[in-house]
């Protein structure tokens, strides 16, 4: 249940924004990779852990820096993000002990994750989207 929820906000926001034109900016995406990578500090404050805290930033700090990067140069770095936080997400809890994850929480974002990613593709793929800055 977790993937097909994931996937199905996912496209629903992208294709809300691509209705209402928020995705016409190019820093749309790369904002929406920042907020994703967040999330894991939220569940370790939450968790009550200092530890995960530290960890997490360090990964968060990769994927902002990624999106960044993308959205200077390529918003194709971005999809590479998105479906490589949503790699991430599968692996996460081998990695990284952190007591704040809801137990549902891998399987929805690394859904997610690759759903926005495709997204994001098929609208660079099909020009709707300048892929790079000018």
């Amino acid at each position: 249940m977790e993937f097909l929820v994931g996937a199905v906000l996912a496209l629903t926001v992208g294709l809300s924004a691509t209705f209402v034109g928020l995705d016409r900016d190019r820093a749309f995406y790369p904002t929406v990779m920042i907020f994703i990578a967040s999330y894991y500090a939220l569940f370790a404050v939450m968790g009550g852990s200092a530890q995960a805290l530290a960890i997490e930033s360090i990964v968060i700090v990769a994927f902002v820096g990624a999106s960044i990067v993308g959205f200077r140069t390529s918003l194709w770095i971005v999809v590479a993000a998105l479906a490589g936080h949503g790699l991430f997400d599968f692996i996460h809890g081998h990695l990284i002990v952190n007591p704040g994850v809801p137990v549902w929480w891998p399987a929805f974002c690394s859904s997610y994750d690759v759903a926005a990613a495709a997204y994001l593709a098929w609208l660079l793929s099909r020009s709707r989207v300048r892929a790079t800055a000018t």
